[in-house]
């Protein structure tokens, strides 16, 4: 199954690593130098250009990427625990 991030952008459930809310995650000094360095690298994703709420850490053929979303991570959460709406 795949969870819908927006924008036409799935990522495959089994994938999934993590669903972060991006104003709490971001305090971190820590999270926002992990982000820095992955978007360097390439690895970031954004499924639309709006202010990102919420972004999700997932595994790709060797290694991640972090795609971030206009949706928040509570609606990301809820879309994966029921299936109907995946």
């Amino acid at each position: 199954m795949y969870l819908h991030v927006g924008n036409n952008k799935n990522i495959r459930c089994r994938d999934i690593i993590g669903i972060f809310d991006t104003d709490n995650a971001t305090l971190s000094p820590i999270t926002k130098k992990y982000l820095a360095r992955a978007e360097k690298q390439g690895l970031v994703d954004s499924a639309r250009q709006e202010i990102p709420k919420s972004f999700v850490l997932y595994r790709v053929p060797g290694g991640f990427k972090i795609c971030f979303s206009q949706l928040s991570a509570t609606a990301l959460s809820g879309r994966m625990n029921d299936p109907s709406s995946l």
